[in-house]
């Protein structure tokens, strides 16, 4: 069945415009609210949200819903996605639900919904609410007497600052190093920088000053130049740079070059499977992730599962398999040892008591494996399914014989926004450039002719 509302990580759109209006929001917090109530006793969700101006009207919105289900509702703020997630098991909540669109522009949000367990809901959970949201709810309303309430919950940062920090032996500390932080002037401005602090590093912050339209604008894991150039100029050991609700994130070498989450997969894989912490006998990553990590994993004895683009089917391969190490090339990197979903400031630490742990630059820890080239563009469309045209299957076919057993091609609809992403990858970088615009190129002209 189609899905009508969610995508590959929740509710996406453009803010005050369907699906992401108040009234929606309300009708979300009813429905899941009603899915969830189950027993006499007083139900209780999380709501927590990044930095968006949005924020606010889904939020109060929200609240509305969930009340009027009959759930209590603790409010936590602006706080990255894995500690509502944390505090979704902390708080023993019957739900958790996150308000942001992360990496996307501040005119856009989301909402990332939760369960008691604190792993995302699953694709049958997210029909039976898509179910719900077409129906008539008013049956669905608590009585009077068993309207929720609401309360802000006060030092939930504190809290998820020190899990992350507990995720590192006692006896590592971050003395010595200079660490710049790039916040994305999102859901982590207040908890990145002080946990990097507590564990003793010299920390330079920037994008921690968000007005409401800033989150993601010229910073964070998807813009990552300022960061760069912040090395540069304060001579910085490593850069972090996360993104607006802080579960993915992208490091910076004391060089100023880029290391993505393939690499950093790598670096993690390659440590916990020396000190025998490595469950699975590999990591776990989408179709995205570059050939180059499967090849180092092979040479290691270890393997590569590869699953559909999105941080929750990783997850639920992990979970299914017994895998701990897992994620995505764009820096979602999940470690189940220590969350249900990826975590970017966890993940750093890691990366980071490995620097402390070899005492050797990061350009030299981090950079694994030289990555097979790989491009990925994407052609925008209006209407209709382009991926099904004759002339579109048949090119794609005639670009996987060409590629042969040396490279890959992967052709897919984003998850949240009206885009289809072509990427190949192979030896051969003029092949790959070659068979990537192409198949942009026949594409683009069936969108032309069916507009």
């Amino acid at each position: 069945m189609a899905r009508r509302y969610f995508g590959t990580d929740g509710i996406r759109g453009h803010s005050n415009v369907f699906p992401m209006t108040p009234d929606l929001a309300m009708r979300v917090g009813i429905a899941v609210g009603t899915i969830f109530r189950n027993g006499s006793h007083r139900h209780r969700v999380v709501i927590g949200k990044d930095t968006r101006l949005s924020g606010y009207m889904l939020e109060n919105a929200m609240v509305a819903g969930f009340t009027a289900a009959g759930l209590d509702v603790f409010l936590l703020g602006p706080i990255p996605t894995p500690a509502v997630a944390m505090l979704t098991r902390s708080l023993r909540a019957d739900v958790g639900v996150m308000i942001s669109a992360s990496h996307n522009p501040f005119e856009d949000n989301g909402i990332k919904l939760f369960g008691p367990d604190g792993y995302k809901l699953s694709d049958e959970l997210e029909m039976r609410i898509e179910d719900l949201l077409d129906s008539d709810l008013h049956a669905q309303l608590a009585k009077s007497s068993d309207i929720g309430r609401a309360k802000r919950v006060e030092g939930d940062i504190y809290r998820y600052i020190e899990q992350a920090k507990r995720t590192l032996p006692r006896d590592v500390t971050l003395h010595g190093l200079r660490i710049a932080i790039d916040c994305a002037n999102g859901a982590a401005y207040k908890v990145a920088p002080l946990a990097l602090w507590e564990l003793g590093a010299d920390v330079v912050t920037i994008g921690n000053e968000p007005n409401g339209t800033n989150i993601n604008l010229g910073c964070g894991s998807t813009s990552p130049e300022s960061l760069q150039k912040k090395v540069h100029e304060v001579r910085a050991d490593i850069g972090i740079a996360l993104d607006g609700d802080a579960d993915r994130v992208i490091i910076v070498d004391e060089n100023g070059e880029i290391i993505d989450g393939d690499q950093l997969m790598a670096v993690i894989g390659e440590s916990w499977a020396q000190d025998e912490r490595l469950t699975g006998g590999g990591i776990v990553a989408t179709v995205m992730s570059n050939l180059g990590l499967e090849r180092f994993l092979d040479d290691k004895g270890l393997t590569l599962a590869r699953t559909k683009v999105g941080d929750r089917y990783v997850v639920e391969h992990m979970r299914n398999h017994d895998f701990n190490v897992g994620g995505e090339q764009s820096g979602h990197i999940v470690l189940s040892d220590f969350g249900t979903t990826g975590d970017g400031l966890v993940a750093a630490l890691q990366i980071l008591a490995c620097v402390k742990k070899l005492g050797r630059p990061v350009s030299d820890v981090c950079r694994r494996f030289e990555p097979v080239p790989q491009l990925l563009k994407n052609v925008r469309f209006s209407g209709g399914k382009p991926l099904e045209d004759v002339i579109v299957r048949q090119a794609i076919a005639d670009a996987e014989a060409e590629l042969g057993s040396k490279g890959r091609l992967v052709i897919r609809p984003s998850g949240t926004e009206p885009l289809i992403r072509v990427m190949a990858e192979g030896d051969d970088r003029g092949q790959v450039e070659k068979i990537v615009n192409g198949l942009i190129d026949v594409i683009g002209n069936v969108r032309s002719e069916a507009a």
